[in-house]
């Protein structure tokens, strides 16, 4: 089978980043094919994957500026007012709340909002179906990705070969097309494992995230509603079965206990749902005619919860670049114009990908000495307002 299509933009993934980039496009005298290995129905109708995505302010309106924020049901927008981290024990706690200048001047009432993974899936995917200028192609995989300075080429399983001004990389951060443009990353395996699921109980949660680095594990809570919290257990891949191997049920009390019954008691309230720990950043987010977007770009430890924030900044950049090149009348993948997408989208991403990873290193660490110094990171970022200020604005966004 030989056929060929040409795009002005080529997408390879459908998740939520590559569906948001798309999304800028609405309207846009621009072409578009996404490339999708998952059915259309896992599109259509997104199965609850047990991750909540805590969305920075910024993220909200991006999404709203996309049309996406307006289609979630209020009911499963859950506001993230303070979040609070501890280190080893429940007994001290760095908290963080809206900087007051922020509050006044910006009228923030929240560090942000957690919405189900599969609920901002289905959002964007229903916004990129009104658009008559993309084409979707799914269930069928790259086998080859080719650039030069007229094109890029895509290669499909079936035999069928597009091209394109422009190809972007959205399909994980294990991703098949950034191997093959030849674009190198650092990964981190961080040999851990992470389990997810939700719990009710009868004390309020009050809104607040509570990120617990205990010894020898770490305990997330992110508040849904009063009584309804995630539950995020990481873990040594070495631990990870026995718990994994308790009932549902079991599981729920185990939570409960780490979290010192602080909420009263845990009653499991869904599925129970588990994922490899590993944190991705590529050595560059640009190659010929080729960029980088989401997690092919950034894969993020969660404890900052930066992971689709990061994805949406990505699609924030590289999108109005493209738009206004067509604009002008120039080439949308010009060398020149993906190096300014490099250059600013790096400018976020190092730092957070650099930093949260050595701060999990930090935190994870329970020999004796490193106890100590975790303790006193605590109280010093407590005890600066300049530190805490700085850290609170990055998870406002």
């Amino acid at each position: 089978m030989s056929d060929t299509m040409h795009s002005d933009i080529i997408i390879v993934g459908a998740g939520p980043a590559g569906l948001a980039f798309a999304r800028y496009f609405k309207g846009s005298e621009l072409r578009l094919t996404i490339i999708e290995k998952a059915p259309l129905s896992s599109l259509q109708n997104p199965a609850y994957d047990g991750r909540e995505i805590a969305l920075t302010n910024r993220s909200k309106e991006i999404l709203q500026n996309l049309g996406a924020w307006q289609r979630f049901n209020p009911d499963e927008v859950y506001p993230l007012v303070d979040a609070k981290v501890y280190s080893g024990t429940l007994d001290y706690a760095l908290h963080f709340q809206v900087p007051s200048l922020m509050k006044s001047m910006r009228l923030l009432d929240r560090l942000g909002n957690l919405i189900s993974n599969h609920n901002i899936r289905k959002a964007i995917y229903d916004e990129v179906a009104t658009m008559d200028n993309v084409t979707l192609i799914t269930e069928i995989g790259v086998t080859d990705v080719k650039t030069d300075d007229v094109q890029a080429t895509v290669s499909l399983a079936d035999g069928r070969t597009l091209t394109a001004d422009l190809v972007i990389a959205a399909d994980s951060r294990l991703s098949g097309v950034r191997r093959m443009l030849g674009i190198g990353a650092d990964m981190h395996d961080f040999g851990r494992t992470v389990i997810v699921f939700r719990v009710s109980h009868p004390l309020s949660n009050g809104a607040t995230a509570q990120e617990c680095f205990l010894y020898g594990r770490t305990l997330a809570l992110l508040p849904l509603n009063d009584h309804l919290t995630n539950c995020v257990i990481t873990l040594d891949n070495t631990q990870a079965d026995a718990l994994l191997s308790l009932s549902p049920q079991a599981l729920a009390s185990e939570a409960q206990r780490m979290f010192g019954d602080q909420f009263g008691t845990f009653s499991i309230a869904g599925s129970v749902h588990h994922y490899p720990l590993m944190g991705v950043h590529a050595h560059q987010f640009h190659a010929k005619r080729a960029a980088l977007i989401g997690d092919a770009a950034v894969g993020m430890h969660p404890v900052t919860a930066h992971g689709y924030n990061l994805g949406l900044i990505s699609a924030d950049i590289l999108a109005p670049l493209i738009i206004e090149a067509h604009r002008m009348g120039r080439d949308i993948a010009s060398d020149r114009l993906l190096a300014t997408f490099n250059r600013r989208h790096q400018i976020h991403t190092r730092p957070l990908y650099h930093g949260t990873n050595a701060m999990v290193t930090l935190f994870t660490d329970d020999r004796k000495p490193v106890r100590a110094v975790r303790d006193l990171a605590l109280r010093v970022s407590n005890n600066l307002p300049p530190v805490k200020h700085w850290i609170a604005k990055q998870l406002v966004g």
